[in-house]
């Protein structure tokens, strides 16, 4: 791992910005589609502006979100993200890399420091990030490791510590267990003092049980939604069973959280949603929907699991950036186990 400064070292002048590179390699998209819309171009290197820190990228990961950023749908999306092309340019939203250069007011950072974090445009050389969204990098961890975490660890996070609450001995489902959020989610659970349930396929059941899932369900041998056990926190990562099922399985105090479902092209999951917030009128079990977002100590957070070696990022898979294309398409392929990584 890149030996990091200490962060009393001196913040870097206009004149160490110009020394860079004044152009960089970048998976540019700028249509919607599939990955064969992406290429790589030379674009400028981007200037660190007041409060923010360039990074040279070092690894970047793929998770679902760019996926959907690439395809335009569901349609809505296009609302906030260009109609007619998208708005980002390039793609990518987790990285690992080293400082390069900070911007104005930046005290927390200076070149040389290993840091990871969510951020806009990172499948790329370098990247332009607001401090406030990079943490350091664990120490016991890889570029490519940590790179894995900001997306689908704060995902996983926010979802069973701070929308379900979920707390020591209690019973803990994670629907879709094997994916990038999924296996971030049963250690995190684990962690927490969670009695842990997965539910995934044939294939994937022995590295969920590694990662701590005291029971593995096969969904394509039984029904997780029609089994007779209830759990305090229902986190579903698939959207797949119906609402008054997936009701049915939580304890009366229990918590349904929703980080994904099926719908339509043009809505998505909205209507689903919507009836699990008409559902939340009834006494009883509460159903939620979840929006992770960008936490400068969710980042710390999960460093800290990682150097107390309570959490290890899964990688299936990684590619070179001239590969992105065929990257993006494996995860929008879906059943990846664990995560997807570009080195840069």
């Amino acid at each position: 791992m890149t030996t990091t400064r200490s962060a009393s070292a001196p913040i870097p002048s206009q004149t160490a910005v110009q020394a860079l590179p004044a152009t960089m390699r970048a998976v540019v998209q700028p249509a919607y589609g599939g990955p064969e819309v992406l290429r790589i171009e030379a674009v400028a290197v981007p200037v660190p502006g007041p409060g923010e820190v360039l990074v040279r990228v070092h690894a970047a990961a793929v998770c679902k979100g760019d996926v959907h950023l690439l395809t335009g749908k569901p349609y809505l999306l296009r609302l906030m993200f260009g109609l007619r092309r998208p708005s980002h340019g390039v793609a990518g939203q987790e990285v690992a890399g080293v400082v390069e250069a900070t911007g104005a007011g930046v005290t927390a950072f200076a070149p040389g420091h290993a840091v990871f974090g969510q951020v806009k445009q990172g499948f790329a050389e370098y990247v332009c990030v607001p401090a406030t969204q990079l943490a350091a990098m664990p120490t016991n961890a890889s570029f490519a490791e940590a790179a894995a975490l900001p997306v689908s660890g704060m995902t996983a996070l926010q979802g069973l510590r701070d929308t379900g609450k979920l707390q020591a001995g209690q019973r803990a489902l994670i629907v879709g267990a094997s994916g990038g959020v999924g296996t971030m989610a049963v250690q995190i659970a684990r962690a927490h003092g969670a009695e842990v349930t997965a539910v995934c396929s044939t294939r994937h059941g022995e590295k969920v049980r590694s990662l701590g899932a005291e029971r593995v369900i096969d969904y394509t041998r039984e029904d997780w939604s029609a089994r007779p056990e209830q759990y305090d926190v229902v986190l579903d990562l698939v959207g797949d069973r119906s609402l008054a099922a997936c009701r049915s399985r939580l304890t009366p105090t229990g918590v349904y959280v929703a980080s994904a479902g099926e719908g339509g092209e043009w809505f998505g999951p909205m209507f689903r949603l919507v009836a699990m917030s008409l559902r939340n009128a009834l006494p009883g079990p509460r159903m939620t929907s979840l929006m992770a977002a960008p936490r400068q100590a969710d980042l710390q957070f999960l460093a800290s699991l990682v150097e107390a070696g309570k959490l290890r990022p899964v990688i299936e898979r990684q590619f070179a950036l001239a590969e992105a294309a065929a990257a993006l398409g494996h995860v929008a392929a879906g059943h990846t186990q664990g995560k997807v990584v570009i080195a840069v």
